[in-house]
C-alpha cells in the first residue's frame, strides 16, 4: 500500500483501511502524512449528519464523543498505512480516552482537521495523541489508545 500511496487520499481508499461506513465513517480525506510519527485529515461536517437530527434541533452541533471518534478513526488511518495496510481485516477498537477536551462547537458547514500523532507502540496497542481544529481554532484534543481485537 505505502508504495503507491497518492495523497490526498480520498474516501474509496480510506474506506480499503478502514472497516467503518456510512453513517459512521468519519474521516473525508487525509491531505498529511509521516509513517509511524502524524496524519492530517478531514471531516467536512455536513447538515445532513444524521446525528443532527436529534443532537439538536434547531441548534445543530457535532457531538464531541464524535470528534474525538474522528480522532480515533485518523490514529487507525496512520496505523494502516504505517504498516502498509498490512492490517486491514484486523479488528482495533478504542479502549481509552483521556484527557478529553471540548473548546470549540463544530457545526454544519465546519471542515474538522484531525491532527493525529503516534506517541508509541506497545505490542498489539497504539497510543495517539489528537487535536481537531476548526479555521486553525482548537475544537477538541484527547489522548487516545486503540488495541487489536483478540481472536
Amino acid at each position: 500500500m505505502s508504495q503507491t500511496l497518492q495523497l490526498p487520499l480520498d474516501v474509496p481508499a480510506i474506506q480499503k483501511l478502514l472497516p467503518h461506513r456510512y453513517p459512521f465513517l468519519l474521516i473525508d480525506r487525509v491531505v498529511e502524512l509521516e509513517p509511524h510519527k502524524r496524519v492530517l485529515a478531514y471531516k467536512n461536517v455536513s447538515c445532513n449528519e444524521p446525528f443532527f437530527n436529534g443532537h439538536f434541533p434547531g441548534n445543530p452541533v457535532m457531538p464531541g464523543v464524535l470528534v474525538v471518534e474522528a480522532l480515533a478513526q485518523a490514529g487507525g488511518l496512520l496505523t494502516q498505512i504505517s504498516h502498509g495496510g498490512v492490517a486491514a481485516g484486523r479488528s482495533f477498537y478504542l479502549v481509552k480516552i483521556d484527557g478529553a477536551r471540548f473548546s470549540r462547537m463544530v457545526v454544519p458547514g465546519d471542515r474538522l482537521e484531525l491532527e493525529v500523532t503516534l506517541k508509541r507502540m506497545i505490542r498489539n496497542m497504539a497510543m495517539f495523541t489528537g487535536v481537531a481544529r476548526v479555521d486553525g481554532q482548537v475544537a477538541a484534543c484527547a489522548d487516545i489508545m486503540c488495541a487489536e481485537a483478540k481472536d
